[in-house]
């Protein structure tokens, strides 16, 4: 997959374009729960309210639960050395990077399982 994005908005219009996005949600959430982290959207939830929300939570976790942060950072799977490249002396860009990595790590699942498919 070559397909390369500049940030997490252009990578959630694009999973619409290719109607993958409900897809999209479905793989966060799964992966959100599966590490004791309740994350539920709108199965209509707009792409920009998806980043905003996803924004949001991340910063909560990142404040009030870093080990759960932590290991969801690695139930996704989202690589270590992606996350050494983030600028953490400020927590909202931070957050934003990390929101990117996460779904474009997630929408690499569902590209992935969706090409099988076919």
């Amino acid at each position: 997959m070559s397909l390369q994005f500049e940030n997490s908005q252009e990578l959630v219009t694009f999973s619409t374009k290719q109607k993958l996005y409900k897809m999209l949600i479905e793989q966060l959430e799964k992966d959100f729960n599966f590490s004791g982290i309740e994350l539920t959207f709108r199965k209509n939830c707009a792409p920009t309210s998806l980043v905003m929300a996803l924004e949001k939570r991340l910063k909560q976790l990142i404040n009030s639960d870093f080990a759960g942060y932590l290991n969801l950072l690695y139930r996704i799977d989202v690589s270590e050395s992606d996350i050494r490249q983030t600028d953490s002396s400020d927590i909202d860009v931070l957050v934003n990077q990390v929101t990117f990595l996460i779904l474009r790590r997630e929408w690499q699942k569902v590209w992935m399982r969706s090409k099988s498919k076919s």
